[in-house]
């Protein structure tokens, strides 16, 4: 049976900011989280038009990530290991799909959508009675949920930080209840790995990884909120082109230098041409669990 887990997390904001916030929180975190030859690699970003959903936003990426899998892992998989997400972004509604070329067997695919509530919507992503029967719902707390020690940041704590542009912060215990403004994302994980023998503790350890990644993310994104709070959506795509090429840059160099430490080679490699951007995909059908899809994660 395929792990399904919701998850709903709230921010002491209006889903209007929160479109900025998360836009700039994504596009830093990459860049920052890119180095020796891992990190997030942009190959494609760009405007796509939906029958259904309208005018969105459709990127597609390189996630360069062995080193950080757990062990058990890292042994199953090629040294040089990336992940391509594809990601369909018609805000306040969005789709993301993950996936791993030599492991067909394994998928994630994701489903979002963003409302100003503290999470009390029942089937905000609409689904059928056999799909609300299989679902785990899992609240998660910026300002109270435990995080691993050395994602730890007194900076980036919600129960520590206050806005000097909104006034907003710290958060109190029960702040999810009483804050105004509040909005929650609600967003739907489907974890499958048909592997006899390795199915629970894959999809498991999937699913605690995105709740972690979730966790810390948006966390940032409210503790970060002075520094992206006044920009306008044009602003932000403009920060999150510059941030996209420098990721880019510094992901590839320190790739090539790898490979070439790999192949024992002490020549300078050859500059790799720019991909190029692939045709955009038509947006998937969010009907069920797509029984061929490949796919992992990102926490847009």
């Amino acid at each position: 049976m395929v792990l399904t887990k919701e998850y709903r997390i709230c921010m002491p904001l209006t889903v209007e900011e929160y479109r900025i916030g998360q836009l700039y929180m994504i596009a830093r975190h990459s860049y920052e989280q890119s180095t020796t030859g891992e990190g997030v690699e942009v190959i494609a970003n760009e405007e796509v038009n939906d029958e259904v959903n309208g005018v969105g936003q459709f990127t597609e990426k390189r996630i360069h990530l062995s080193s950080h899998l757990p062990y058990w892992v890292q042994n199953i998989i090629p040294k040089l290991f990336y992940v391509t997400e594809k990601a369909w972004n018609y805000y306040p509604y969005t789709i993301t799909e993950y996936t791993c070329s030599f492991i067909p067997k394994f998928s994630v695919s994701i489903q979002t959508r963003y409302e100003d509530n503290n999470g009390t919507t029942e089937n905000c992503l609409h689904l059928t009675d056999e799909e609300l029967a299989q679902r785990q719902v899992d609240f998660l707390d910026i300002a109270y949920d435990e995080i691993k020690p050395h994602h730890y940041k007194e900076n980036e704590d919600p129960k520590l930080f206050k806005s000097e542009k909104t006034g907003r912060g710290p958060l109190v215990e029960g702040w999810r209840d009483t804050h105004k403004p509040i909005m929650c994302c609600y967003k739907l994980v489907n974890a499958k790995f048909e592997v006899w023998g390795l199915q629970t503790k894959v999809e498991d350890y999937v699913q605690s990884a995105i709740r972690e990644i979730l966790l810390l993310g948006h966390r940032q994104a409210f503790t970060w909120m002075d520094e992206w709070f006044n920009m306008q959506i044009e602003d932000v795509r403009n920060y999150e082109k510059d941030m996209q090429a420098k990721t880019n840059i510094k992901v590839k160099t320190a790739m090539e230098n790898a490979e070439g430490q790999e192949m024992g080679d002490n020549s300078q490699p050859e500059t790799p041409k720019s991909p190029k951007s692939p045709k955009t995909p038509k947006t998937p059908s969010t009907a069920g669990t797509p029984t061929e899809s490949k796919s992992w994660f990102s926490w847009s």
